[in-house]
């Protein structure tokens, strides 16, 4: 059990590290396309540097008239 809390720890920071790098954090996500794209870049984790570069797009719905 705490090795594959360790493992599941370990590989979320290097998701977050290659967020980074990416500059995902110099600007906060101003909408659901780039906040989606920060998590499942940090979920990604380590595939991040195997070649994987996972982007979201979604469209949240307008508000009726």
């Amino acid at each position: 059990m705490r090795v594959t809390t360790a493992v599941v720890l370990i590989w979320l920071i290097i998701g977050a590290i290659a967020a980074g790098q990416r500059h995902y954090y110099s600007h906060g996500p101003s909408n659901c396309s780039q906040a989606g794209t920060l998590l499942v870049t940090i979920v990604a984790g380590p595939l991040n540097y195997v070649g994987v570069n996972p982007k979201i797009s979604c469209k949240t719905p307008e508000p009726s008239k």
